[in-house]
């Protein structure tokens, strides 16, 4: 919804979070902050809605972190959006100048918050400056719809994900720790109209994502075939899985460790982590007049020992 104040909306079209671990001129709060381990429930922990107002910036909406800056009329502001409003303050319009509230900076460091992924299943409760590196790394943080083609926005945990993926884009879903999949297209020598494909495999209790598609290497296409995990990374360091295509008397093998879908698909893909495949032994792999892409890929996975 509007705020009805043009100036604030058009400045939070462009958000910017701003890491206070950057921030050379940071206020000392070692003695108020332990380190990022979880702190124990609290009944007092919870934080009035007034408190948590006045560490909202005005202009980003984001908590802010030290150097928290002020105009002469004591309104604040968080140190990221200071040059992005000119120097002038958002809510009166006086200049900032240099000037920093050390008071809101110290009462931060004397509040305790629950992570903002409680909602999610975390309980840990934790220092205010402490918090923001706590939710970069929570074990609870949702994921990302690992669909790639549709830019799909969509967030949750596996679960949810696993039925997103089967309700929402109809992905194909199988059971088991091996497969064989045929790839057809035409007009191979096309990389713009080419279509990828995304398999969902169940086994040993966990879910992979079988990813299959074209894109350009310098002036040729190639095409790449890739595993991901549907959990954290170190969870996936205990699986391996290969992947094997041929014709006409030879064959490619991959063997690899899956990639956490915490990892993009395209991080994943620019890093040719997985089975990459040249446009001409893919045509030869397919046989026929090369006019036509078939491409039958096969592939296991394992848990390591």
């Amino acid at each position: 919804m509007s705020s009805g104040n043009s100036y604030y909306d058009d400045l939070r079209m462009k958000p910017e979070v701003i890491d206070p671990s950057e921030n050379e001129d940071t206020l000392d709060i070692g003695e108020h902050v332990n380190d990022t381990s979880e702190s124990a429930s609290k009944p007092n922990a919870a934080v009035s809605t007034n408190v948590r107002e006045l560490l909202e910036c005005p202009v980003c909406l984001n908590a802010m972190y030290p150097p928290i800056s002020q105009c002469s009329n004591g309104h604040t502001l968080c140190s990221g959006c200071k040059p992005r409003v000119h120097n002038r303050c958002p809510t009166c319009r006086h200049e900032l100048g240099n000037i920093r509230c050390l008071a809101l900076e110290k009462v931060a460091a004397s509040l305790e918050l629950p992570c903002k992924y409680q909602s999610f299943g975390c309980i840990g409760i934790y220092p205010y400056y402490s918090k923001l590196k706590h939710e970069s790394q929570c074990a609870y943080r949702p994921y990302t719809c690992p669909y790639a083609g549709s830019e799909c926005s969509v967030i949750g945990d596996i679960p949810f994900l696993v039925s997103h993926l089967k309700d929402d884009h109809k992905v194909d879903m199988h059971s088991g720790s091996t497969f064989n999949h045929r790839y057809v297209k035409s007009n191979p020598h096309e990389v713009e109209n080419a279509t990828w494909m995304l398999t969902v495999f169940s086994c040993f209790g966990q879910y992979f994502c079988l990813h299959f598609e074209a894109f350009q290497l310098g002036m040729a296409p190639v095409y790449i075939a890739f595993l991901r995990f549907m959990d954290d990374d170190n969870e996936a360091k205990n699986y391996s899985y290969s992947l094997e295509v041929g014709g006409n008397g030879r064959k490619m093998v991959w063997q690899g460790v899956p990639r956490s879908i915490r990892d993009s698909h395209r991080k994943v893909r620019d890093s040719f982590d997985g089975l990459i495949i040249q446009r001409n032994m893919a045509l030869f792999f397919s046989g026929g007049d090369r006019k036509e892409l078939k491409l039958r890929v096969a592939g296991r996975i394992w848990k390591e020992q």
